[in-house]
């Protein structure tokens, strides 16, 4: 199948845009820069963890630079339990969505919110600080869960 963003593309990258991802967000951090003190403790920073059949793919922004990381784990190993494990709150999973489609580029500054909105996609909650974001993304799966558990059965 060739879509026009396929087009062109090797076989290996066409499989690998296709292939099924699960997104999990994590948020935590202390204040390691003055500017983070006014945000929410515990919530001053958060990034995004991919998972697909390969295994597992982290984008964290830092200051200055752009970590991505692909992890020496098994795809089934419970990466979102080790960071609940190690203090940090972590929503999810989500499938990426599409590309925001817009007339003009976002004037917003790259931050931590910005790239897992990104890498949620054109459906992401609109959030500027990481303890919004999560709130309307713990919101989003408190509602998926009850509209799974009150749906009917025939």
């Amino acid at each position: 199948m060739t879509t026009p963003q396929n087009h062109g593309a090797t076989p290996r990258l066409r499989a690998a845009r296709e292939a099924a991802q699960e997104v999990w967000i994590a948020f935590g951090g202390e204040a390691d820069q003055v500017w983070l003190r006014p945000l929410r403790r515990g919530f001053r920073h958060c990034f995004a963890a991919l998972r697909d059949e390969a295994g597992w793919t982290v984008l964290e922004p830092l200051s200055g630079r752009l970590v991505i990381a692909r992890l020496a784990v098994a795809s089934g190993y419970d990466l979102p339990g080790f960071y609940r494990r190690a203090g940090l709150a972590v929503v999810g999973p989500f499938a990426p969505g599409p590309a925001r489609v817009a007339w003009l580029p976002a004037l917003l500054p790259f931050t931590c919110v910005g790239l897992c909105r990104a890498v949620l996609g054109a459906g992401a909650p609109r959030a500027v600080t990481p303890w919004g974001l999560f709130r309307r993304l713990a919101k989003i799966l408190r509602d998926d869960k009850k509209k799974f558990l009150t749906a009917r059965q025939y």
